[in-house]
């Protein structure tokens, strides 16, 4: 987090003054300020901000400046949220704004924290966004999978895609997804028959992940969805029906075990009260870990 500067003073000095009209700076080396092409001077020395793109209000936490998304909302007391687009503040229609803004600046270094953490997940996942070619890469259970074009073979059996599996050099991806499309595919083309295969990889997988965890936690589930929420993992209804986001296939099988233990134990605790943790643990005991992997870890844009 960026902190404000603090001016330190030696107690047996006396202190200069400092003219008011122009407040003392640090030094900065002359070639630190050297602008970029086509980057204004003013911008290298403006304060760090965060914007929400529906952003409503905005306040100054320290030296960061964070506009936000305030909403009114049937709720009990003020709430924060935090994801890739920014800062979202919910406060019951009672709340006046007075206090809001009170409990923004109580939460500034959680906030600030968040943040920058989002800025940060959110600059890895577009380095990581797939150029779809003849030799792209994108991961699979965990590890790298390498799309190789092969025109000669239509691989009708399996929808288009052959998948191998072998041992290379270290380093070098060993899962390759043999796709009969031309040299000269569209990326479109060649993403959609990626996500395609996928896909099908995901309900198999699921569907035995389901399979092994529900005998373990007593829970019958009765039907899976395949969604592509952007955030959302998964979710579960009293019904046993289950939603699991198919780009869970991107990460190991041990995470994709906690999100399908964490949907099934909803279907014995229909929150995320302690008893619901407890149950978690009962089949996944480093969940925690787990879970932060799952937050921390970047999977590409599609």
């Amino acid at each position: 987090m960026q902190s404000p500067f603090q001016l330190l003073l030696d107690l047996f000095d006396e202190p200069k003054p400092v003219p008011r009209t122009q407040p003392a700076a640090p030094t900065i080396p002359t070639e630190d300020l050297e602008p970029s092409p086509g980057e204004p001077l003013d911008q290298l020395i403006a304060p760090q901000a965060f914007r929400h793109p529906d952003a409503n209000r905005e306040t100054r936490l320290g030296e960061v400046l964070v506009a936000y998304e305030f909403r009114r909302a049937k709720r009990k007391n003020i709430g924060f949220s935090v994801g890739p687009e920014g800062l979202v503040v919910s406060a019951p229609r009672w709340v006046p704004l007075g206090e809001v803004e009170q409990a923004v600046r109580a939460k500034a270094r959680w906030i600030v924290n968040k943040l920058e953490a989002a800025r940060e997940r959110k600059a890895r996942i577009e380095a990581a966004r797939i150029e779809w070619k003849d030799g792209a890469t994108f991961p699979f259970l965990g590890e790298p999978a390498i799309v190789v074009l092969d025109p000669r073979h239509a691989f009708h059996e399996a929808g288009g895609v052959l998948y191998t599996d072998t041992t290379t050099l270290p380093g070098v991806a060993r899962q390759t997804l043999h796709i009969g499309l031309a040299q000269n595919a569209q990326p479109a083309q060649i993403r959609d028959a990626v996500q395609a295969w996928l896909m099908r990889q995901a309900r198999s997988l699921f569907t035995e992940r389901l399979n092994h965890y529900a005998p373990l936690l007593k829970v019958e589930w009765r039907k899976l969805t395949l969604s592509s929420a952007g955030t959302l993992w998964g979710t579960a209804h009293s019904d046993g029906s289950i939603r699991l986001n198919w780009r869970l296939v991107h990460f190991g099988l041990p995470v994709i075990d906690y999100v399908v233990a964490h949907e099934l134990s909803h279907l014995r605790v229909m929150d995320h009260s302690p008893r619901f943790w407890e149950t978690v643990r009962t089949v996944v005991p480093n969940y925690s870990e787990l879970r932060s992997r799952l937050k921390e870890d970047a999977i590409p844009a599609w």
